[in-house]
């Protein structure tokens, strides 16, 4: 039983002085052996590794992986054209030099990003202040990501990475300068508009002026052989009239009477003084020369 209790103990204090040794290295890690604070031992491959037990030599480990730098603060960075930009960007990097990367920044990567994000900044502010705002915006927008990887590449190896990439995020006017933009581009589009509007009010005066000049047209050439009609129905009457009088004169002079009585007599209230004697009232009795006899008497 003492025999049994002595290998259980022994085979505890072999598992814990194992555990102490022995530790693994995950593909997607580094690990720095320190021995007595400083670093001995620098590990990048997998697997399984064996150092000496606390207080010895310890282990800290370090992730390779490409990490992701985002821009802490949004500031103005001036163009060429002294015109106020806000750039947010992005930096891409991953360790390359283990030892490097501990003795400057320790084995904490917040202390990398706190030390590298006011370099990418002035990267940035070197790169802009050489441009426009058209360049920075479009068109000179890769080479302006181009020069801030290239600036960032000699820093980059003191601090014991590299950078894989260099991206803008975002690219804006600060508060004011937006506020004067967007009444810049208001005002430019009410003119456009107003153009346009007149443009749009000259044009229909063109076309209502246009139809005026063609209704004006139509009704005169519709009044012009209205006219011509009327005139040869008026001249077709009068050669009917003049032929049928020419055959009868009695009737004629009939006829053109009793237009006369019609035209005289049109209304009901109308009165006439006329002179027995006058012609016009023996005929309307009858008894004058001019009341003829009905047509086809003699």
């Amino acid at each position: 039983m003492h025999r049994i209790g002595l290998i259980a103990v022994s085979v505890v204090i072999a598992l814990m002085i194992a555990s102490s040794t022995l530790f693994i290295v995950d593909q997607r890690q580094v690990a720095a052996v320190y021995s007595l604070g400083e670093i001995k031992e620098v590990i990048t491959e997998p697997g399984l590794k064996f150092k000496l037990p606390p207080p010895f030599q310890n282990v800290v480990f370090l992730d390779k992986r490409i990490q992701t730098l985002d821009s802490p603060e949004t500031r103005p960075i001036f163009t060429a054209e002294k015109k106020s930009l806000v750039i947010d960007w992005l930096v891409k990097w991953r360790i390359s030099d283990s030892r490097q990367f501990i003795r400057n920044n320790g084995v904490d990567l917040r202390n990398l990003e706190a030390r590298l994000s006011p370099v990418v900044q002035a990267a940035f502010n070197e790169a802009v202040t050489k441009r426009t705002v058209n360049g920075v915006l479009a068109a000179d927008r890769e080479r302006v990501m181009q020069d801030v990887r290239d600036r960032l590449g000699e820093d980059a190896k003191s601090f014991g990475i590299e950078v894989v990439d260099v991206r803008v995020k975002r690219v804006d006017f600060v508060a004011d300068i937006t506020d004067a933009v967007y009444r810049r581009m208001q005002s430019e589009r009410q003119q456009v508009a107003n153009e346009l509007r007149s443009t749009g009010s000259a044009e229909a005066e063109k076309i209502r002026a246009d139809a005026d000049r063609q209704r004006q047209v139509i009704v005169a050439e519709a009044y012009r052989d209205a006219q011509k009609v009327k005139g040869e129905g008026d001249a077709k009457v009068s050669s009917l009239y003049a032929e049928a009088f020419g055959r009868d004169p009695q009737f004629a002079q009939f006829y053109r009477s009793l237009e006369a009585y019609r035209a005289s007599f049109r209304n009901k209230s109308d009165v006439m003084v006329v002179d027995q004697s006058s012609e016009f009232f023996r005929t309307m009795r009858g008894s004058g020369p001019a009341a003829l006899t009905a047509p086809g008497k003699k």
